[in-house]
């Protein structure tokens, strides 16, 4: 499958969708993303006006739906189900990232048991790691229970 369909079966749009591009994919294995950082951005209006920052959940959001990708990617094609986040351990925010940065986010599967898996992330301006951590994502139809 290409990045670009891969990209396609993320459920998120505008504004959620955090991904811009897939640079590089390993099905199964590690997914490699690219967000580019615009002043646009809505969340600027309030994080900070005077000093825009990209809010960390954001950051995560973003890394949780590369590792989402990685994960997706070692499904069978006709195979139905949306990677979840389930857990996040160990996350570190390291960094800011502003307007005009280009963030490159990094997802490593480090296991895969029944519909979870353990994923390494790393979110980097340039060469510099701004976060990285831990995350569990879950697969299957997400429901809420009342």
């Amino acid at each position: 499958m290409e990045p670009e369909d891969l990209l396609k079966r993320l459920p998120h749009s505008f504004p959620f969708r955090m991904i811009d591009r897939i640079l590089k994919i390993e099905p199964g294995k590690k997914a490699i993303a690219l967000k580019n950082v615009s002043a646009d951005e809505p969340y600027f209006q309030g994080h900070f006006p005077k000093e825009p920052i990209m809010p960390s959940i954001l950051i995560l959001e973003a890394l949780a739906q590369t590792g989402g990708i990685a994960f997706h990617s070692s499904f069978e094609e006709e195979e139905k189900g949306v990677p979840f986040l389930a857990r996040v351990d160990e996350f570190r925010i390291k960094g800011k990232v502003v307007p005009g940065d280009s963030v490159i986010l990094e997802a490593e599967i480090e296991r895969i048991f029944s519909n979870l898996a353990n994923i390494k992330v790393r979110a980097k301006v340039k060469e510099d790691v701004v976060a990285e951590g831990t995350l569990v994502l879950g697969k299957g139809p997400f429901r809420i229970s009342s």
